[in-house]
């Protein structure tokens, strides 16, 4: 199958050129013999492509492949991740000034998109799943009583799936959306496997990204851009704005050999991934779907009296799960693991003797009022205090514990009394130090 831009930049490394451009390794071995595929590690020269070019070339075919095979319009390449993404992204749709509907949940690169963009965010909220003890999926009539409410908003952005693998159901909010003159945005960045078992709920979105380099066998900062509906050419702009005018061509090529090995064996090393996290999840006490909850079918998110233990029990015994909280231990499972890996997990968790339902957990309480935009809040001058002696403060960072992964506290909210002690009950070290808004009180005695 073909990868058109790793094929031309291994074409040029053959032909053992004189390098005198950038990088600086002109293409050898890096000191100390450090492995990197140096050879690939090229510029823009005439031959090699420009990402944010106007001219057909390797890159944008490498692209195309990606766009074609995702069912999308358009994709760019990018190298800072799908933070770079979610900055263009928003920008491309929402621009500058005025009002978005952004799923509370979001990734914090999305509340530094709404500061630098000068954006109003109305927050959608997610349920709490009591049962599960983690937060649901966005619920497509709230985003319809959201936007018939707000009328001046024409852009939505969710998150979708969560850290836990909770899926919403883009097609309908996609519907939602369009029916009332709005465009939908995903934040896809834990999502960028699913296309290749089959799911096809992200191309109803006009924008999406994907981290290449969470759940695909990618180096780290790759990620994607995608569209329907808008060109090439408006992705270049706004990626050129939040991305290197020096792109890693390794990164690139990367991206371009991945999406070719995914089309083949690694989708089907994929598949069976997927059907044997489901006879983890038959085995070991571990989220699951139900009517109403949709998953991503290779999340293994555990459930655990006491997750913090068991995932400090799973290092000791050099597992290393994404995530540990009150009551889950969150693995990602990828096309790198097959039996051989997951029966170690499995031994591990056998050893520990902490799986199990999880606690009771709480509901997070109310969200705070806000004191300050997002944008006055990033650069507001700033007072580190701690936590617990925060009450009546303005925060000028997100405080979102693990669950429910949604912000308790945003950027330019008001931090209570009240937050402080769910904070407390989640197990959140309220003794650390939080960033605030310098010379703003509202009085402790109010709150």
């Amino acid at each position: 199958m073909p990868a058109p831009l790793y094929d031309s930049l291994r074409a040029l490394a053959d032909t053992r050129p004189l390098r005198l451009d950038m990088p600086g390794h002109h293409g050898g071995p890096l000191p100390g013999g450090f492995p990197w595929p140096a050879g690939l590690d090229f510029t823009e020269n005439g031959r090699t492509g420009d990402l944010f070019g106007e001219a057909p070339d390797a890159i944008q075919a490498a692209e195309r492949l990606w766009a074609e095979g995702l069912g999308f319009g358009a994709c760019l390449f990018l190298t800072g991740g799908s933070t770079q993404g979610v900055h263009a992204g928003l920008a491309l749709l929402a621009g500058a000034g005025g009002r978005v509907a952004l799923d509370r949940g979001s990734h914090r690169s999305a509340y530094h998109a709404l500061a630098l963009l000068d954006l109003d965010p109305v927050f959608l909220p997610r349920p709490w799943l009591e049962a599960e003890g983690v937060a649901g999926p966005i619920d497509p009539l709230q985003v319809a009583r959201t936007l018939e409410q707000n009328p001046e908003v024409k852009t939505v952005c969710i998150t979708s799936p969560t850290y836990y693998g909770v899926l919403s159901d883009i097609p309908a909010i996609a519907a939602v959306c369009r029916a009332r003159g709005a465009r939908l945005m995903v934040d896809g960045a834990h999502g960028a496997h699913l296309p290749f078992l089959g799911y096809e709920g992200c191309r109803a979105a006009d924008v999406v990204v994907m981290s290449a380099h969470k759940t695909l066998p990618a180096p780290g900062q790759t990620a994607l851009l995608l569209a329907n509906g808008l060109p090439l050419e408006e992705l270049q702009r706004w990626g050129s704005v939040y991305g290197t005018s020096s792109p890693s061509y390794v990164l690139m090529a990367a991206l371009d050999a991945v999406r070719d090995y995914m089309e083949g064996a690694g989708g089907a090393r994929y598949r069976e991934t997927v059907r044997l996290a489901q006879v983890l999840r038959e085995r070991w006490s571990a989220l699951g779907e139900r009517e109403g909850l949709a998953l991503d079918p290779a999340r293994l998110t555990l459930n655990s009296p006491d997750g913090f233990a068991l995932g400090a029990a799973l290092r000791e015994r050099g597992v290393y799960p994404e995530l540990a909280d009150r009551g889950h231990v969150v693995c990602i499972l990828t096309c790198a693991d097959g039996r051989e890996e997951l029966a170690r997990l499995e031994r591990a968790l056998e050893a520990s003797g902490l799986s199990g339902p999880s606690p009771a957990l709480p509901p997070p309480p109310p969200w705070p009022r806000a004191a300050l935009s997002p944008r006055q809040a990033l650069f507001a001058p700033r007072e580190s205090v701690p936590l617990e002696d925060s009450a009546g403060r303005v925060a000028a960072e997100q405080i979102a514990p693990y669950p429910p992964g949604v912000p308790v506290i945003a950027p330019g909210e008001v931090i209570e009394k009240k937050h402080l002690a769910y904070l407390r009950e989640m197990g959140y070290n309220n003794k650390s130090k939080v960033q605030t808004a310098a010379g703003l009180s509202y009085g402790r005695e109010r709150l």
